[in-house]
């Protein structure tokens, strides 16, 4: 596949999950009652079809969730000029969060009902600038290791041609979630 037809078919999806976002529950944060009894996965499946909200982060830093199944998390960001650092290049906390985003909600797609996680350690290599030919990234995720202390998973950013720009690791901590009262 070419990198126009790769770059046609992300828009095309991003098109059609923005609209879902908008036509669904909006922007916030989805309640305790609102996920109760859903494991990460199924949680996750409903941001998709607009039936919870997404996350603000994703629209400050312009990248939203496109794919989930289990143990994956794919994001898609739009770099631009709001990403910029002084030397005029987007900046390497841009690639963090959309990685770490991507990092995590691969490990909630293994989340059962009940269970939370947080990023105890990210680490992050930027390998090549994000240039004009990059007009969309994608960040994957992927578990490697989900126990019921700790979950590992990695990560690659990459454009429509398949250029790498970064990759990243992470270690989370897995907990009980507290009980909603």
């Amino acid at each position: 596949m070419t990198q126009n037809n790769q770059l046609e078919q992300w828009l095309a999806q991003e098109r059609e999950q923005k609209a879902l976002f908008e036509g669904g529950a909006g922007v916030g944060v989805a309640t305790p009652e609102q996920v109760a009894g859903l494991s990460g996965l199924e949680q996750l499946r409903a941001m998709l079809a607009g039936k919870l909200p997404s996350p603000s982060i994703a629209q400050t830093l312009d990248f939203l969730l496109v794919e989930v199944d289990d143990g994956r998390a794919v994001f898609q960001g739009t770099p631009g000029p709001a990403h910029l650092n002084p030397m005029g290049t987007v900046h390497g906390g841009w690639y963090a969060t959309l990685l770490d985003s991507a990092l995590g909600c691969a490990v909630h797609t293994k989340m059962p009902p009940g269970r939370g996680y947080t990023t105890a350690e990210l680490g992050v290599n930027l390998v090549r600038a994000i240039g004009a030919k990059a007009p969309r990234v994608r960040a994957e995720g992927k578990v490697i290791h989900c126990g019921r202390q700790l979950a590992t998973a990695e990560a690659r950013l990459y454009g429509p041609d398949g250029t790498l720009y970064a990759h990243a690791t992470t270690t989370c901590l897995v907990f009980d979630l507290p009980s909603a009262k």
